[in-house]
């Protein structure tokens, strides 16, 4: 897979392709799966939050989706 980037000059509208480096590859790819993870935490705390909700309330997540449906 290529892994390229372009400058874009909005002067003169010349285009400039450029290679990754090899640095830049795997930062970006930390990047990415870091921000993967975080986004499964995100999900995770969110239901972890509406179980808390739905406890506290005594009512289960149907009778929840009945109430507010």
């Amino acid at each position: 897979m290529s892994h390229t980037y372009e400058i874009h000059n909005a002067l003169t509208g010349e285009i400039i392709r450029k290679e990754l480096t090899a640095d830049e590859i795997a930062t970006a790819e930390t990047d990415r799966a870091k921000r993967k993870a975080d986004e499964a935490k995100a999900e995770a705390d969110k239901a972890s939050a509406r179980t808390v909700v739905l406890a506290k309330l005594g009512i289960t997540a149907d009778e929840a989706k009945l109430l507010l449906g």
